[in-house]
């Protein structure tokens, strides 16, 4: 029995009735979805603080719910672990035709829009070649996979001056929309300033996502150097002031 086995039998054993776990018993599918929710996301981070230790362990955490859901499928007599690693091999054997046949393709664009054109021949149910994309994804992670879907079948520019271009159009618009003064038109003209510097973090090969979070935490390192600052000379921090505050904000960037 090699260690993935362990696993299976594992979490079988966990949520046999009567011998088994009390919490693992009582699970359902819906129930384990904040958890699985929250260990998707402890994995992201310690990629992105190239923790890879941590990594291991959470990919183990990751790993137990896709058993966990597997194991709730057998015992209602719907698939098994096996038919789960049975779909995802045959999967990427037909959908890498460029290694495992005749195709040839030439740079990793060529392959993704191939890959998008197979999925669209396999998923026949769909009338939308952007179908398919979960509706509970992060705002950004969303509008990129929507830009990817389109620019598979060629909508899309082919060098990166034009969204440069859109993206003065949409600024120019937005300055027009907060000179009207109108809410909702306010947050159109953001949102598709928004939808086009994602479009060109795409076109640049940049993930928007991990961009932003990265800023995110760029901001938050810097502006806890100036609340310890703050901190140690036993100052309040709400009583600086924006120019007080931008001026430390301004050192801690030159540090």
């Amino acid at each position: 029995m090699n260690k993935f086995e362990q696993l299976v039998a594992i979490v079988a054993a966990l949520r046999t009735p009567e011998k088994g776990c009390p919490w693992d018993l009582k699970q359902t599918r819906e129930s384990l979805i904040p958890n699985f929710i929250e260990e998707l996301y402890e994995v992201v981070e310690a990629i992105e603080d190239k923790d890879y230790y941590s990594l291991k362990e959470e990919l183990g955490d990751l790993m137990l719910h896709i058993v966990m859901q597997a194991q709730i499928s057998r015992e209602q007599g719907l698939w098994n672990i096996d038919d789960v690693l049975d779909e995802i091999v045959s999967k990427l054997i037909r959908r890498h035709p460029h290694i495992f046949g005749d195709l040839h393709l030439t740079d990793a664009d060529e392959v993704k829009q191939n890959w998008e054109r197979l999925k669209k021949a396999e998923k026949t149910e769909r009338k939308s070649v952007l179908e398919g994309i979960p509706k509970s994804l992060p705002a950004l992670i969303q509008a990129q996979r929507t830009q990817e879907k389109a620019a598979a079948v060629g909508f899309d520019w082919q060098d990166i001056k034009p969204v440069l271009e859109k993206l003065d159009e949409e600024r120019e618009e937005l300055a027009e929309a907060l000179n009207s003064n109108e809410q909702d038109t306010i947050k159109e003209e953001l949102g598709d300033m928004i939808f086009t510097l994602v479009n060109l973090a795409r076109k640049l090969h940049i993930d928007a996502e991990s961009a932003l979070k990265e800023c995110t935490r760029k901001f938050t390192r810097r502006f806890n150097t100036i609340e310890e600052y703050y901190l140690k000379n036993k100052e309040d921090i709400n009583e600086a002031g924006l120019e007080e505050l931008d001026a430390h904000w301004e050192r801690t960037k030159e540090h």
